[in-house]
């Protein structure tokens, strides 16, 4: 009873904290990811207060966290516009894997960390954060501008490649064979295929079958495939994020969007869980010696982000400023940079401070560069075209006084022809 007290108690003041934290960030008008990684470190080992009796369970949600992000995130999309977007934005998301893995393949080799480190902190650079993003736009007020489809699209082809990079990690993280982590591969790469195609054909069967008028029965059908789904991934070894993206990516139409409005508040709770887990499970006297590195490594991979932006507008026919405006919208990164770390921490446990300082840095410097990129470049710009000021040389003292006598004499003569012109009238 004692024990069920105690974890009642750290699961209300957690929830509360959670709560509280959420309508500050709210007003302050930012994400409050980075409130909830504060929370998880001060809570933490280490932390001011460490929570016990309710560790288990918070490690449980979050696992159910990371499954309800992917799956929200899959509902949002039909899998003809991932086709459609991949067909049409494939080159900026090879500039976007080649500009941001690679300095945080960098990085990790730099700090000697060794290849599989390398292989997790790329793709902590590499993802955008999906969640944080689409709320600026929306904050913003941006959904409509033509540029929003570039910076979706380019998010859209960094969640298919977490279908593909999530396995392979998740293979090299368990110290797989090469001949397992190709098999590993093939499976991963079959399975979405496979779903791509089932959705593409038979979306709208797959969707009335899960499709009912009852909320509840929606609910409880949709979230029981999904976990379902999600734990044979995981058994596969293809990542059980990946399985409920899957899932969301098979739901389309009127079933998907009621999926969406019921799924919406359980994602928010146990999606803050998560980022609360992952600052639990880091111990703050370990962030002070990678800060520098995270500081270097945001300021590197925010510019590289900005470059991106700016190319996949360009390849759209996208001029002036919203080019900008989407290279300053992708900095942010978040709940995916987390995930990465947070399966990467048994290999190398410092990935986990690294990551942790190095989103709460973009997650904080994203909406700014998303709302002043434009404005800065724009203050640049004219600051460069702006004409110098044309300096006057000075005039020698002699001509000064040869130029003042020449407009007295002719004042004085002006004055002597109109005495005589008024004399000669008289």
């Amino acid at each position: 009873m004692h024990d069920t007290t105690a974890l009642l108690i750290e699961l209300g003041a957690i929830i509360l904290a959670l709560g509280l934290l959420g309508r500050i960030a709210g007003r302050v008008g930012f994400s409050p990811i980075p409130l909830y990684l504060l929370a998880g470190l001060a809570f933490g080992h280490g932390g001011i207060v460490p929570l016990r009796a309710s560790e288990e369970f918070v490690a449980t949600g979050a696992e159910i966290g990371v499954i309800l992000l992917l799956l929200l995130l899959g509902l949002e999309y039909s899998a003809s516009e991932l086709v459609t977007n991949l067909k049409a934005q494939y080159p900026s998301g090879a500039v976007d894997f080649v500009l941001n893995a690679a300095p945080g393949a960098a990085a990790a080799l730099l700090l000697g960390w060794g290849p599989v480190a390398a292989v997790a902190l790329a793709g902590v650079t590499w993802i955008s954060s999906s969640g944080v993003i689409a709320k600026v736009l929306g904050d913003l007020g941006r959904l409509g501008n033509r540029e929003t489809p570039v910076v979706l699209g380019v998010l859209v082809i960094e969640d298919l490649a977490m279908a593909v990079y999530l396995p392979i990690l998740t293979a090299l993280l368990a110290g797989v064979s090469l001949a397992g982590g190709a098999l590993t591969l093939v499976i991963a790469l079959g399975t979405v295929g496979a779903v791509l195609f089932v959705a593409l054909r038979h979306g709208r069967l797959i969707s009335r079958a899960v499709s009912s008028d009852s909320a509840e029965m929606l609910l409880l059908v949709v979230l029981g495939l999904t976990l379902l789904v999600a734990g044979i991934a995981q058994e596969l070894q293809v990542s059980a994020a990946v399985g409920a993206f899957l899932v969301g990516i098979a739901l389309s139409g009127e079933t998907a969007e009621g999926a969406t409005t019921l799924l919406s508040p359980l994602q928010d709770l146990f999606a803050a869980v998560f980022f609360v887990f992952f600052g639990l499970s880091t111990d703050p006297a370990a962030i002070p010696p990678v800060l520098v590195p995270a500081l270097l490594l945001a300021v590197v991979t925010a510019l590289t982000k900005v470059a991106t932006g700016w190319y996949a507008a360009r390849r759209a026919g996208i001029h002036g400023g919203g080019r900008w405006r989407a290279g300053g919208t992708l900095v942010a990164r978040g709940e995916f940079s987390i995930v990465i770390a947070g399966l990467a921490v048994g290999v190398e446990p410092r990935i986990g401070p690294l990551a942790t300082a190095y989103v709460l840095i973009l997650v904080v410097v994203g909406p700014l560069t998303a709302r002043f990129a434009e404005p800065f470049v724009r203050l640049l710009i004219r600051r460069r075209a702006a004409p110098k000021p044309s300096v006057t040389a000075p005039v020698p003292v002699e001509a000064e006084r040869t130029e003042t006598e020449r407009n007295e004499t002719e004042r004085d003569e002006t004055e002597t022809e109109r005495t005589e012109t008024v004399t000669v009238d008289a």
